[in-house]
Parts: structure tokens; sequence; C-alpha cells
């Protein structure tokens, strides 16, 4: 399975996993399944940082790695497959978290309900 984690789920894996459902923990565990964290979730943390909103580390990218996920870049269909969205969210990068689930046929790990309007795969985290 190929799954791609909401920015808060990145957050607290990296922070306390125990925060995340069992069910979210044991399939991002799975050694057979791909976890991508999407440029989005790193631009959004960026700016959260900078504006002092938010706790991160420097040293994100080596965690990002170091837990063995994978990096996915925003590519044109991802940003271009927004304007085919409903309107259930405001928030512009779970947007693209969710464009980028339609397009690459990705199980999005989150704990946004509003997310669930979209139709794409979701675990409860």
């Amino acid at each position: 399975m190929n799954l791609l984690l909401d920015t808060h789920v990145l957050l607290w894996w990296l922070d306390d996993p125990a925060v995340l459902a069992q069910q979210a923990r044991s399939t991002m565990t799975e050694p057979n399944n791909r976890v991508i964290v999407s440029i989005a979730s790193v631009w959004e943390i960026a700016i959260k940082k900078a504006l002092g909103k938010l706790e991160a580390p420097d040293d994100l990218e080596a965690m990002i790695e170091d837990a063995g996920f994978e990096l996915m870049p925003i590519a044109f269909p991802h940003a271009w497959a927004i304007k085919d969205l409903p309107h259930y969210h405001d928030d512009p990068f779970d947007r693209l978290l969710v464009a980028q689930a339609k397009v690459e046929g990705l199980t999005l790990i989150t704990r946004d309900e509003r997310l669930k309007q979209y139709g794409i795969r979701i675990i409860e985290a």
C-alpha cells in the first residue's frame, strides 16, 4: 500500500507516535508499505515554523529519511488537479495533499474529518 501522510501525522510520528491510532502506526510500519511525505507538508511546516506557530526540528529532512519515509515533489498534475476538487476544505496544503492522493492513487493518513468528503482512501490517524 502507498501511504501519504498528512502534515500533523508526520509531526506526531516524529514527536510521539503513540498519539496516532494503532491502525495508522501498524500500517506505517508494515514493511511492504511505502510511506510518503509530500513536499507540500515540508512547505507548510517551514511557513509555520518561521511564523513561530509551530515547533519543528531543524533537521526535518534527516528525520524523514531516518524514518524510512520517501519525499514526493509537487508536480504539475498535482497542482492542476486542485481545480477539479469540490471546495470542502479551505486549507491549500490539505487540498494539495488530496490532489496528490487522487492523482497518485495514495491512501492518506489523517485525522482531518473534512478530507473524507473527497472520496479518497483514508486511514484514521
